[in-house]
């Protein structure tokens, strides 16, 4: 896969990082694949979560496709950015596609961001999980890299007005063990594990 869009799109972000004086503590790269498909299964407390994740994986070489809502996708400007950077369209009114984008992604050996919880949670705990992060990887044989992103929701969440202004603002992003589901798991078990670790 051709990535023309994600290199440039990561020296503007590290720019707009330096800019807000952002302070990142990253704990666990190593458990990030160096080769071959992974999810990494993130939580969700603000806006940013995506590229603050996406900066911690950078250290594997690795880039990470992120599955985002469609309404992203017909924005004019940050829908170009997201499919040049190869991130999966979810239509939350039919996710069959991107089920089946995501598992093809997977098998071609990329790592694929999801936020399980399906929403931003503005009580910043672990809400109730959906079972897409479990059946992509059971169903690819992939495992799952717990992610946790802290830090974000003090510049940009929901409900609240942006923070842009320059500070030392602490960011912390944790990679859990790896955890591989057999392609006959109980799904709903497995999630309850997921949600558990994270």
């Amino acid at each position: 896969m051709t990535d023309r869009v994600y290199p440039v799109v990561v020296v503007l972000i590290r720019l707009f990082w330096r800019y807000l004086g952002l302070k990142f503590t990253i704990k666990g790269a190593e458990r990030i694949p160096r080769t071959g498909g992974a999810i990494m299964a993130i939580n969700h407390i603000g806006y940013l979560d995506f590229a603050l994740s996406g900066t911690a994986a950078l250290p594997a070489k690795r880039y990470v496709r992120y599955m985002a809502k469609k309404e992203i996708f017909d924005h004019k400007i940050a829908g170009p950015l997201m499919r040049g950077m190869h991130h999966i369209n979810v239509d939350r009114s039919n996710g069959s596609a991107s089920f089946v984008a995501a598992l093809r992604a997977l098998k071609a050996g990329e790592i694929i961001g999801i936020f399980p919880e399906g929403t931003i949670s503005t009580s910043f705990e672990i809400k109730g999980l959906k079972s897409g992060a479990v059946r992509l990887a059971a169903g690819a044989g992939v495992p799952i890299v717990p992610t946790i992103v802290w830090g974000g929701q003090r510049v940009y969440t929901k409900g609240v007005k942006p923070n842009f202004k320059r500070g030392k603002t602490p960011v912390t992003v944790r990679f859990g063990e790896a955890i591989n589901y057999s392609k006959d798991v109980d799904v709903e078990a497995a999630e309850l594990h997921l949600r558990q670790v994270m």
